[in-house]
């Protein structure tokens, strides 16, 4: 059986708990580095401290070029992406995958890359599908994926989405996720990944190299995708399809990442902000015709007061009709 001494774990909103229970039961001998992402963006963050009180391992905040050693957690610090690279683990302040810094794939597909079938993935709760392509990359280079059921998450869909995306060897609830990882690390055998998922290794391998850059040229991402009609939500660049065969998911040229969840998410994020820029507009024009009907009546200009009136009827419904719509929105 082949040992495993690479461990990332990734997760979100409901997985605070879940690494608090994880914390307390993984063993004091642990024979392998523990590299955790939770998406907490550019706040200040204290999982370290608490981690390092809530069991017998110690965790920290890694700086830029941290070695990793057998028993100790790491946890991505605030607005950083942690990558796994053979020397050390490296900080990143590059673009945002899936709207979060740190993100856990970009965490997932560099160990992948890195150190192949010696790696063991766990995505944890969480909303939309961060993890979902990094387990993939995972699955396909030999590593072991293990990924909290569903029906035991606060948040079901990045584990749902991880599972469509690269499947698992193990599915577990909390209660047993420490001694599946200590069996991973001991050599648990592997349940055969699908013929796809092994297909598109190679463009995964590719893809992880480029994406650490900040800006790629298109032909690099032509190579792994196909050009979208879509805009990135984050910097309005194109964007390119990737060759996923397993997940839809896309990716821009300055470094900008979405599975297809945290697309829309975006997407009707852009959509209601710009309901909103039109209602601000409208509301301007009611503001402006209200100082122009004011300016009619002290000069005495009646036909004007009335076309100005009518220019605030008709701005008031516009508004009215943009509010319905932005119900109607949040309704889907």
């Amino acid at each position: 059986m082949k040992r495993r001494d690479i461990v990332v774990i990734g997760g979100s909103r409901g997985a605070f708990g879940v690494l608090k229970a994880l914390a307390a039961t993984l063993p004091p001998d642990l024979r392998a580095a523990v590299c955790i992402v939770l998406h907490i963006g550019r706040h200040e963050s204290v999982l370290p401290q608490l981690m390092s009180g809530w069991g017998p391992l110690p965790a920290i905040h890694p700086v830029d070029g941290e070695p990793l050693a057998n028993g100790v957690i790491y946890i991505a610090p605030p607005d950083r992406h942690m990558l796994v690279l053979p020397e050390g683990l490296r900080m990143s302040n590059g673009a945002a995958e899936n709207f979060a810094r740190p993100a856990v794939d970009p965490l997932f597909r560099t160990a992948a890359l890195s150190f192949g079938d010696g790696v063991v993935a766990v995505v944890l709760s969480g909303d939309l599908d961060d993890g979902a392509a990094g387990l993939a990359a995972v699955r396909a280079r030999g590593g072991y994926c293990i990924v909290q059921s569903p029906e035991d998450c606060e948040a079901p869909s990045m584990p749902r989405t991880a599972l469509q995306a690269a499947g698992a060897d193990a599915v577990v609830g909390k209660e047993h996720l420490a001694d599946q990882i200590v069996a991973a690390i001991e050599g648990a055998p592997r349940l055969q990944p699908s013929e796809l998922l092994e297909m598109s290794s190679q463009d995964l391998d590719f893809e992880a190299r480029i994406a650490g850059r900040h800006v790629v040229s298109p032909e690099e991402l032509d190579r792994i995708g196909a050009r979208s009609p879509l805009s990135c939500p984050e910097c309005g660049g194109m964007l390119w399809r990737i060759n996923d065969h397993q997940q839809l998911r896309y990716r821009c040229h300055t470094g900008h990442a979405f599975g297809y969840l945290s697309l829309e998410d975006g997407q009707e994020q852009t959509l209601e902000n710009a309901i909103w820029a039109a209602i601000r507009a409208a509301n301007e024009r009611i503001v402006f015709a209200h100082e122009r009907r004011m300016w009619a009546e002290r000069v005495g200009d009646q036909q004007q007061v009335a076309i100005e009136q009518a220019h605030i009827d008709e701005t008031t419904r516009v508004i009215e009709t943009l509010k319905g719509t932005l119900s109607q929105t949040d309704e889907t």
